[in-house]
């Protein structure tokens, strides 16, 4: 496979970025950029599909804490396969020094205690992607793993009117004590996937704790998530159970979905990972089950 390679440096005061665009086989440009956001240049990288027309869906994917957009691709590999004949623009942002300002108080890391200004760099981004390739502003997704979990759940909180669903995997809300973000207690359609045996997002709460002394503080059960999403959509009652296939016996995980849906309401769904730890399960492709997700609210 020939690989063409073209770069772009910007120089800014004493700090160099570098922004390349290639030609994977030909049928795939990937393209990186950045925007100046409160003089924090924000990057991000995105794979234009050749057969890109107006009109396109946008999804975000979020990195993990400590992560970047480039090393997420590579997780993605099945979603860019499933979307290759779609009209979807997929978008892989670099958190502010590898971590995100979320809804956690107590995070240490340099993006929340400066207080880095994450809605107008999604918002921003979208902006981009609407002037630059006229992509459809009301069908704006966001995926997230952990860190980028906890980014997603703060779209969906702060900025409901941009996002039409996103799906937070391996996260859980930040607890009452622990969360800095003023919701707009407008219901938004999401997805959860959470594993039972989670070591770092704990799945009955609890403090979230990377490495020796990185403490995130406390976040919610994922049960108590799922329904401050589902009473915020108006449901009652109990959901839809429906147990996954086991297409890898030999992991020793098993997946229940559970569903609240309404005809002109939005979807809610917890995705548990019985057995499951801070990663992703065999059984299903978690980014092609939230692209399945997100094509279901195009539909509604």
């Amino acid at each position: 496979m020939s690989i063409l390679i073209y770069c772009r440096i910007r120089v800014v005061s004493i700090t160099v970025f570098l922004f390349c665009s290639g030609f994977f086989s030909l049928k795939a440009q990937l393209i990186s950029d950045s925007m100046l956001i409160d003089k924090n240049y924000r990057v991000f990288h995105f794979n234009l599909p050749p057969s890109l027309h107006p009109g396109a869906s946008l999804i975000f994917i979020l990195h993990g804490s400590g992560g970047n957009g480039i090393k997420m691709m590579e997780h993605t590999s099945r979603l860019q396969q499933e979307i290759k004949n779609e009209n979807v623009v997929v978008v892989y942002p670099d958190g502010y020094k590898n971590f995100w300002n979320e809804c956690r108080k107590a995070a240490p890391s340099d993006a929340n205690v400066e207080n880095i200004d994450e809605n107008t760099f999604f918002n921003s981004m979208i902006n981009y992607f609407s002037k630059k390739y006229q992509i459809n502003k009301h069908n704006v997704f966001a995926i997230g793993t952990s860190g980028g979990g906890h980014m997603a759940y703060k779209l969906a909180l702060t900025e409901p009117v941009s996002f039409k669903a996103v799906t937070a995997i391996v996260a859980n809300l930040p607890d009452t004590n622990n969360i800095d973000c003023t919701g707009k207690n407008t219901p938004i359609s999401i997805m959860i996937i959470n594993g039972t045996k989670d070591e770092i997002n704990p799945y009955n709460g609890g403090p979230v704790i990377l490495g020796s002394n990185f403490n995130m503080g406390d976040v919610r059960s994922t049960d108590r998530t799922f329904q401050y999403w589902a009473s915020l959509a108006g449901y009652k009652g109990d959901p839809v159970k429906e147990v996954l296939p086991d297409t890898d016996p030999a992991d020793g995980k098993t997946i229940e979905r559970y569903t609240y849906k309404k005809k002109n309401n939005p979807e809610i769904v917890l995705l548990k990972v019985l057995n499951g730890t801070h990663g992703y399960p065999n059984d299903i492709d978690v980014h092609v089950e939230a692209w399945k997700f997100f094509k279901r609210q195009l539909e509604n």
